[in-house]
């Protein structure tokens, strides 16, 4: 049983209210976290982190002259790196480093590449998909969603060989391999 609060305990809590925290009271966050099934709010928060520090930086380059050496190496080197990770459509504007937010992350997560490349219907699949052991990106299986893809192994995101889902795909297909058959 709780003992009965003193005064003095009453009074402070009186300004306390339990039922909705300031970090908790983030709608847009939640929303996030549920459209891109999130498990670790870590995560998000390292995006947003991320996100924050490319925006920095675009800024930081952009407040140098024009026309001086430094700026034109170094825009050209975070313009490349964010296009080749797929944060930003084109690597010509520098204006873009602006405009990456902890979604574009979330968008290169591996269970999103998969839906948007029709290997699952939704997301909450594909999440499942991944922590069964189902997908390889290249020759090595991925069972952490949390898993950035990159422009360059988009094209190897692929199901295991021993996969179940791949042998239903390729039966309904009619694509089945007769040197398969096991």
């Amino acid at each position: 049983m709780v003992r009965k609060l003193k005064y003095h305990e009453q009074k402070l809590l009186k300004k306390v209210d339990f039922i909705s925290w300031q970090a908790d009271n983030n709608l847009h966050e939640v929303k996030i976290l549920k459209r891109y099934r999130i498990q670790k709010r870590e995560d998000y928060t390292k995006y947003n982190k991320l996100a924050r520090e490319i925006r920095d930086l675009g800024t930081k380059i952009k407040e140098v002259d024009a026309d001086h050496p430094f700026r034109m190496e170094h825009s050209a080197l975070l313009l490349e790196k964010l296009y080749m990770m797929g944060l930003i459509a084109t690597k010509w504007d520098l204006q873009l480093t602006q405009k990456v937010t902890a979604s574009a992350f979330c968008r290169r997560r591996l269970p999103v590449v998969m839906v948007r490349n029709k290997m699952s219907q939704n997301i909450k699949m594909a999440t499942q998909f991944v922590e069964q052991g189902h997908v390889r990106v290249g020759a090595e299986v991925v069972k952490d969603p949390a898993f950035l893809v990159t422009r360059s192994l988009e094209d190897f995101v692929t199901w295991v060989d021993t996969s179940a889902i791949k042998k239903h795909v390729l039966e309904y297909n009619n694509a089945k391999d007769d040197f398969d058959i096991a």
